[in-house]
């Protein structure tokens, strides 16, 4: 008996959404990262594209645990000299949680043009509505 091994013409993609206020940003990124990568299915492989479409909602009301508030720091770089801008995490959840959630999210995919497929299946939203009701996404409860 051979391994399966998915295809990704014949892979089917459901639609979750997850609520992330009042829980910690890793849980939450983690089971996203698992959903988009297809982990939970028993068709999954490693090579091919096979997750499903993620939508996280209240990513402003998301929680950081210990001093991470104050102590994690976000870094961009302009690519010009003295280009290097630092936030604080405090910042980035007032003023760019939704990127804030995608960081953490993207950063738990495969660094390669797969995870890049993967990343453009994650829908982040700062607020409790999403513009995504036509395809009937099922809550999915992070514990």
């Amino acid at each position: 008996m051979s391994t399966f091994m998915q295809k990704k013409e014949n892979v089917e993609r459901n639609w979750y959404v997850i609520d992330a206020s009042n829980l910690a940003l890793g849980r939450v990124a983690s089971k996203a990262a698992s959903i988009l990568r297809g982990k939970h299915k028993a068709t999954y492989t490693p090579s091919v594209d096979c997750g499903d479409y993620v939508i996280i909602v209240n990513a402003s009301k998301v929680l950081l645990t210990g001093n991470k508030l104050n102590d994690k720091m976000y870094y961009n770089h302009s690519g010009y000299p003295g280009g290097l801008r630092e936030r604080n995490a405090k910042v980035m959840l007032e003023s760019y949680p939704e990127e804030m959630m995608e960081r953490a999210v993207k950063g738990m995919l495969p660094h390669n043009r797969l995870g890049r497929a993967m990343g453009k299946k994650l829908f982040v939203y700062r607020d409790a509505d999403h513009k995504h009701a036509a395809q009937k996404p099922i809550e999915l409860k992070v514990d």
